[in-house]
């Protein structure tokens, strides 16, 4: 049981996988990427290996892509939109799991990949605002095109906040009747390119930018009609909104996994470094969820830490059998696994996984 669908939870797919370990994923947003599609989707990574620069977007869909020979119907489930609300240890030393959809599971192994927890919108906290959630009010981009043509407002000081600006100003099939975007201070927090194209559309008039917080919403016909924005000097502002976006950052909450009995350190479990196990036997942490000395936050170390959770876990799969490294570019049970066909396939490799009968 993998808890988190982010690239770490992702890649210990793969790696299980390769060692003929079904799993099924369980996380607590709507769809696989974790912080790659919630912080930054559509902004480059330069650091992950042999690919000079991708998008978050892109890496996860080459992940979902690399276990695709992993997933339904012979291998992965995923259980999206619920978090693991319980959890105990049977006797027989296999975990018990259940979520908050009423789904219920028994794993010998568990894999929590949860990065910094689950990831929750940092609400605006305006009287009266709330009613208008999922209406005219948003706390994330899901159809672009349900602000084109709209008096919209964008709060927040992020490159998020900016690119969303940006994207519904310029003139695209969603550009919006009109953007402003509202930040309680005049700098922002982001990409100097895109703030050179923010002062350029602002200059054009396709673009307002308001320094202030919103204190107050207006309602007509039971419809968010404005806001009401006050200055750094006191004086408030009215801006006609027909939908809101608000991008005040995402708030971590590590949630049930907290009080699961495990070793932690500033909210992050604690593991050693040559299995990634945690205190709990058959327990495992990778990714940003884990800590230990040296740990750098790095999608790529993640990556590292699922292939020796991967072994470590073994043994309490295959207790019978000798679990030893193959190589994907010789071993024609790798090959088979992944559904390829390669030249030296039938080469002896170097190392095998213990004959499983």
């Amino acid at each position: 049981m993998i808890v988190g669908a982010g690239p770490a939870g992702l890649f210990q797919v793969f790696e299980l996988g390769l060692l003929e370990i079904k799993a099924h994923v369980i996380d607590s947003l709507p769809y696989p990427g974790g912080q790659c599609i919630e912080l930054y989707p559509d902004k480059p990574i330069y650091d992950i290996p042999a690919l000079p620069v991708c998008t978050g977007r892109e890496l996860v869909g080459s992940l979902l892509k690399q276990i695709e020979p992993f997933v339904e119907p012979g291998g992965a489930n995923f259980h999206l939109g619920q978090e693991v609300s319980e959890l105990q240890q049977l006797p027989d030393g296999r975990f018990a799991l259940a979520t908050n959809k009423g789904q219920r599971f028994v794993s010998k192994t568990i894999f929590i990949a949860a990065g910094v927890g689950a990831f929750q919108p940092r609400p605006l906290r305006i009287d009266g605002l709330d009613r208008y959630r999922d209406r005219q009010l948003f706390y994330r981009v899901k159809n672009p095109a349900d602000f084109a043509g709209k008096r919209l407002v964008i709060v927040g000081g992020d490159d998020v906040a900016l690119d969303w600006a940006l994207h519904f100003a310029n003139d695209s099939p969603h550009r919006a009747s009109s953007v402003t975007l509202v930040h309680r201070r005049e700098n922002l927090q982001a990409a100097a390119p895109s703030l050179a194209e923010m002062k350029a559309l602002c200059q054009s008039g396709q673009l307002e930018f308001v320094v202030g917080q919103v204190s107050a919403c207006e309602e007509k016909n039971g419809e968010m009609s404005a806001l009401q924005v006050t200055g750094p000097d006191g004086s408030t502002r009215r801006l006609p909104a027909d939908r809101l976006l608000v991008f005040l950052g995402l708030s971590p909450k590590l949630g049930p996994i907290a009080h699961w009995g495990l070793d932690m350190e500033r909210k992050q479990l604690r593991v050693d470094t040559e299995k990634f196990s945690t205190n709990v036997p058959g327990i495992f942490a990778v990714g940003d969820i884990n800590t230990y000395p040296g740990k750098k936050k790095l999608i790529l170390c993640g990556f590292h830490e699922c292939t020796l959770a991967a072994f470590g876990a073994a043994p309490f799969i295959f207790p019978d059998k000798t679990v030893q490294l193959q190589y994907t570019t010789t071993s024609s049970r790798l090959h088979k696994a992944l559904g390829v066909e390669a030249p030296g396939a039938d080469k002896p490799d170097s190392a095998g996984l213990g004959k499983q009968e």
